[in-house]
C-alpha cells in the first residue's frame, strides 16, 4: 500500500473535522525526575473528544458509504467516544460497545456523544465480539479501533501535521494498545525517525508478538488497560513493527504502572498538563529509564489521551 498517499487523502479529507493539535517543547522534567534534555511534545489529548482517535473515525466514515443501518464500533473507551462524536457530526446513527471496564468516565462520554451505547461484561475482546455480530445481524458499518487501513491512514495524519509544525526528533516515542497510532507513525516516517513503541508491561500486545513472531493473544490489566488492553494487536501494525524492526527502525519496550503513573505525576506537576494513563505511557519510557537517549538524540513524545477517570472537575 502506497501509505504516503493514503495519509495525504486522510489529511485532506478530514481537515476541518479534527483539531490541529499544538507541540511544544520542554526542557525535560527536573524535579526529581532527573531528565535534563529537550522533549518535544505533541499535546494530541486536546483533540476531539479527548484522543487522536478522531482523526481515524473521521477518515473511515469520510471515505466510505455509510449503510442505512448505520455504524458499529467496539471500544475500550476513546475510539467509541470519537466514533460517536464523528457520526453525530455526519448526521449517521451509530451504536457503540464498550466493556464494564471502560469505567464510568469513559462510558459517560460515549453517552454524550448521543450514540446507542452497549456496556457489556468483560474486556475490550468481548465488545468486539459483540460488535462483529451485529455487523453480521444488521449491515451497520464497522469502525475497527485499530486494523483497518481507513484508521491507520487516519492516524497517521498526526505525524504529517506533526512534521508540518516542524517536527525535528530523531526519536519519536509512542504508547501502543492495538496498534493504530504506532501503525500510522510508521507508515508516514517510513523509517525517516526511529521509532520507540512503549506498552505497560500487563498489556503488551506488540511487544509479545514481535518476540513470538506472529500476534498472540495476551493478558490484560493495569493502570491503563481501558485505554491499551488490546488483547492482540492488529495485523497492519504487526506487519509494519516487524519489517521496521528488522530494518533498525523500531524498539519495542515496556514500563511498569509506576512508571505511568510517575510520568502522569510529572506532566501535571511540572507542565500542568492532565493526561489519562495511557497518555503518559510514552512518556513513562523516559521517567523509568526504560530507554536512555544517546548523547545528542532529540527525542519526541506523543500525548495521546486526555479521558481521565475520575473527571477531576465532576
Amino acid at each position: 500500500m502506497d501509505w504516503t498517499t493514503e495519509i495525504k487523502a486522510a489529511a485532506g479529507r478530514i481537515a476541518g473535522h479534527i483539531q490541529i493539535t499544538p507541540v511544544m517543547q520542554t526542557m525535560g522534567f527536573g524535579l526529581g525526575f532527573g531528565l535534563g534534555y529537550p522533549i518535544e511534545m505533541k499535546l494530541e489529548h486536546m483533540q476531539h473528544t479527548g484522543s487522536f482517535k478522531a482523526r481515524g473515525a473521521f477518515n473511515t466514515l469520510l471515505s466510505q458509504d455509510v449503510p442505512a443501518a448505520g455504524l458499529v464500533a467496539a471500544s475500550g473507551g476513546n475510539h467509541g467516544a470519537a466514533v460517536g462524536y464523528a457520526a453525530h457530526q455526519l448526521g449517521h446513527k451509530a451504536r457503540i460497545y464498550v466493556p464494564e471496564m471502560a469505567g464510568p468516565a469513559k462510558i459517560a462520554l460515549i453517552r454524550n456523544t448521543g450514540a446507542d451505547l452497549q456496556v457489556v461484561p468483560g474486556a475490550y475482546a468481548n465488545a468486539l465480539e459483540q460488535a462483529q455480530a451485529y455487523e453480521q445481524e444488521t449491515g451497520a458499518g464497522q469502525v475497527h479501533a485499530y486494523d483497518a487501513p481507513g484508521t491507520v491512514a487516519g492516524q497517521g495524519t498526526c505525524f504529517a501535521e506533526w512534521q508540518d509544525q516542524g517536527l525535528a526528533a530523531d526519536t519519536v516515542i509512542i504508547a501502543v494498545g492495538g496498534g493504530g497510532l504506532i501503525a500510522g507513525a510508521m507508515a508516514w516516517f517510513q523509517g525517516a525517525k526511529k521509532i520507540i513503541a512503549v506498552e505497560p508491561e500487563t498489556s503488551c500486545a506488540l511487544h509479545a508478538a514481535l518476540d513470538a513472531g506472529a500476534p498472540v493473544d495476551v493478558e490484560v490489566s493495569g493502570v491503563a488497560a481501558n485505554a491499551l488492553g488490546a488483547r492482540r494487536i492488529g495485523s497492519i501494525c504487526f506487519d509494519l513493527a516487524q519489517q521496521q524492526r528488522q530494518a533498525g527502525h523500531l524498539t519495542s519496550l515496556t514500563v511498569t504502572d509506576a512508571a505511568i503513573t510517575a510520568a502522569q505525576t510529572a506532566l501535571w506537576r511540572e507542565r500542568r498538563v492532565l493526561v489519562e494513563p495511557a497518555g503518559a505511557t510514552a512518556l513513562a519510557a523516559l521517567i523509568s529509564g526504560a530507554y536512555h537517549p544517546a548523547a545528542g538524540e532529540r527525542v519526541a513524545v506523543l500525548l495521546c489521551g486526555g479521558n481521565i477517570a475520575p473527571d477531576p472537575l465532576a
